[in-house]
């Protein structure tokens, strides 16, 4: 994957992909985990089909900070089920047009 591949996918990304706090959806691209999320992500685009297993994987390893640092949240956590389902579903798509 070239970095513009990477760019592409982080833009996907932060605009279909979105936290859920107190019902309010902040897009990872508002809260700057887009472009980590897809740096991520590229390896195993390279490496073949992406499961929800390996999503869930990738989202469990990223810390979000709250409070100004006073906690550390799991992304996944903060990623409503249904979000992650899209998510594979872009990923997917994302590699069929690599």
């Amino acid at each position: 994957m070239t970095s513009q591949d990477i760019e592409e996918l982080a833009a996907e990304i932060g605009e279909n992909v979105y936290i859920d706090v107190a019902k309010w959806h902040l897009f990872l691209a508002d809260a700057h985990l887009h472009k980590p999320l897809a740096e991520k992500f590229a390896p195993l685009l390279q490496a073949g089909t992406v499961t929800a297993a390996q999503v869930s994987q990738v989202l469990s390893g990223i810390s979000v900070p709250l409070g100004g640092g006073q906690q550390q949240v799991p992304l996944q956590s903060l990623v409503p089920k249904t979000c992650q389902s899209s998510l594979v579903d872009l990923l997917e798509d994302f590699q069929g047009r690599l």
